[in-house]
């Protein structure tokens, strides 16, 4: 679907199965045409956010939003955007939102201000997650058209994630799976572990460069749970350097050794593929270095 934008709205030609001009209130049979569930579609239809004008069909996509986050002045850098999509690239120590009302410096503020001072008036919508000393790409959608159908991808899993780490130890497999249910752990609050009682999880990993007493290891997800890759490499015997929550060594490194490197997924809108990549932060690059 390619379209103009025009204000806070959206401008498309006509399918051209549907030249012919529309019958009053049939705004509903565009919905077989347009990439975004019927219920949503006929959401907007009822509010009149769809018009039909002539040979075009206007969609109010860009209304102006609040944020929901208090602006913070933050440092942070942008991968990817245009009108539907922001990718950025998270610093270590930086939580994506607030785990408690008032909580200041999250990636959510920062974003709150990159489109207060670009002139933008969207509300905050993070697709996915990283913990709060993982660095990486983190997406977000920009309006709520994008967010039903970025929401939808990640469901399906058809946003691929890429991350990489340094992991403790020499591994006897160069690559695998690991799929092993993970669930609280009763005994520590906020940890998690294997258990058999616990949620699907699934890992693949692969050895990028194995040193002697480390390896850079390239990880990519099936599913999304909280705090899966240090889990899953722990249970393997190999933790993160740094995660001394899941028994790493902070001897070099002062938080977990991992970084969300690459996003790979159709854009929600064009249906183009996108792919962004995070660079390494320095402090994972002076790891490396170190260890090998």
């Amino acid at each position: 679907m390619v379209g103009k934008r025009s204000g806070e709205w959206l401008e498309l030609p006509l399918p051209n199965a549907m030249w012919k001009p529309l019958k009053p209130g049939a705004i509903e049979e565009l919905a077989v045409f347009l990439p975004v569930p019927r219920k949503f579609f006929l959401r907007l239809a009822s509010q009149g956010l769809i018009r039909v004008q002539e040979e075009s069909i206007r969609i109010r996509l860009f209304p102006s939003e609040e944020p929901s986050y208090k602006p913070e002045r933050l440092a942070i850098e942008i991968l990817y955007e245009d009108d539907y999509c922001l990718v950025v690239n998270k610093p270590a120590g930086m939580s994506v939102h607030p785990a408690e009302a008032g909580q200041g410096g999250t990636l959510a503020s920062a974003v709150a201000y990159y489109y207060s001072s670009t002139g933008q008036a969207c509300a905050i919508r993070h697709i996915h997650r990283l913990d709060q000393d993982t660095t990486g790409a983190v997406l977000y959608a920009k309006n709520e058209w994008a967010h039903v159908l970025l929401d939808e991808a990640m469901r399906d899993k058809r946003i691929d994630r890429r991350y990489v780490a340094v992991a403790e130890g020499v591994f006897r497999s160069k690559q695998g799976t690991i799929d092993e249910a993970i669930g609280k752990d009763r005994h520590q609050s906020g940890k998690r572990r294997v258990t058999p009682s616990g949620d699907q999880a699934v890992t693949h990993f692969k050895v990028l460069q194995q040193m002697k007493k480390a390896a850079l290891v390239e990880l990519e997800l099936d599913t999304g749970r909280t705090h899966q890759i240090r889990v899953h490499l722990s249970h393997l015997g190999h933790p993160l350097m740094g995660d001394a929550l899941y028994g790493g060594s902070s001897r070099f490194f002062h938080r977990q050794a991992l970084h969300g490197e690459r996003l790979l997924f159709d854009h929600p809108i064009t249906q183009k593929q996108i792919e962004v990549h995070a660079p390494l932060p320095q402090d994972l690059q002076q790891l490396i270095t170190e260890v090998t």
